[in-house]
């Protein structure tokens, strides 16, 4: 069983400006990557629909949701800041949408079981964004919507979202922290953006705060220490990934030297996670990765890992 490979034409619509570092090339970085190392013939392809009302009241608040529609600008020359560095044009709450609801296609194509995993490759990423605020490029947060539509749809008791973006997932943490149905694991550059993530008591997050120059070796550590014995004794019944990958060295959105094998590694170890746990069950998300070499070499990576190929 294949991959599928979840996107929409309307997630390269959301533009933040000329010198914005998160831009449409990601997406396109990440296909010609696929396309030239064979892994476009691995994957089925599905569009993303729209993420309902319902589905995003899951994660966020009424008011907020209702200020992100409001805030939506008509026209094509108007940006519309959110936050300091999170903007919305004409075509930002479009993509948004698709991005939430790639997510939850992906819920819907593991859990009957169509497919063993799906990645969305989608922007604008998500886990920045809380219950009622837009912040770090996210207005919402797609991994959260697509495990809280996991648990209502299916009755699942027991989903982990596992988040190695290089920036702390505080959106996923302010939404999912004291819900004993969801371990949420989150690894980052500390201090850095957006602050975060080194004082949350809750029982079901582990955070794992790294200082800068953080290498493979360093990472693995971390996770075989913080993440792996409680991912086991949770065993989950899905297991969902908010995959950023500007942890790589290449990248200068921050200060860590993660390389592809360190992917592989880290996908591997989710991948057999679910195969015991979860009938192999994985979604994983696009976070961060802005080099955009490295990001698409990553992304391939992740994906050959999750097909079960490492």
């Amino acid at each position: 069983m294949n991959l599928a490979y979840i996107s929409h034409h309307d997630c390269e619509d959301h533009k933040m400006g000329a010198h914005h570092v998160e831009v449409p090339e990601r997406l396109h970085a990440i296909s010609d990557r696929m396309i030239a190392s064979g892994m476009e013939m691995l994957v089925t392809h599905y569009d993303a629909p729209k993420a309902t009302r319902e589905q995003l009241l899951r994660a966020h608040d009424a008011e907020y949701v209702d200020m992100i529609f409001e805030a939506a600008p008509k026209a094509t020359d108007v940006l519309t800041w959110v936050d300091g560095d999170t903007a919305m044009c004409s075509g930002t709450l479009g993509a948004a949408l698709r991005s939430a609801g790639a997510a939850t296609l992906g819920v819907d194509l593991v859990m009957s079981d169509k497919h063993h995993a799906a990645f969305c490759a989608v922007r604008p990423p998500g886990h920045h964004a809380e219950r009622h605020a837009a912040m770090g490029f996210c207005f919402f947060n797609n991994v959260a919507v697509g495990a809280l539509h996991a648990i209502d749809t299916y009755g699942l008791e027991r989903v982990a979202i596992i988040d190695f973006d290089v920036h702390h997932g505080n959106g996923t943490e302010d939404i999912v922290a004291g819900d004993e149905r969801i371990l949420f694991c989150s690894s980052f550059q500390h201090p850095f953006y957006p602050g975060t993530g080194a004082d949350c008591k809750a029982p079901n997050v582990i955070n794992t705060p790294l200082p800068a120059r953080t290498d493979g070796e360093a990472f693995r550590a971390a996770v075989e220490r913080d993440w792996l014995p409680r991912l086991e004794a949770f065993a989950p019944q899905l297991v969902m990934i908010s995959a950023g990958f500007d942890g790589h060295a290449e990248d200068d959105m921050a200060h860590f030297n993660l390389r592809e094998p360190d992917y592989a590694w880290i996908t591997k170890q989710l991948h057999e996670l679910a195969v015991r746990h979860a009938e192999e069950r994985v979604v994983s998300c696009l976070e961060g990765g802005y080099s955009l070499s490295a990001l698409g070499r990553s992304v391939s990576t992740h994906i050959d890992e999750l097909i079960g190929h490492g």
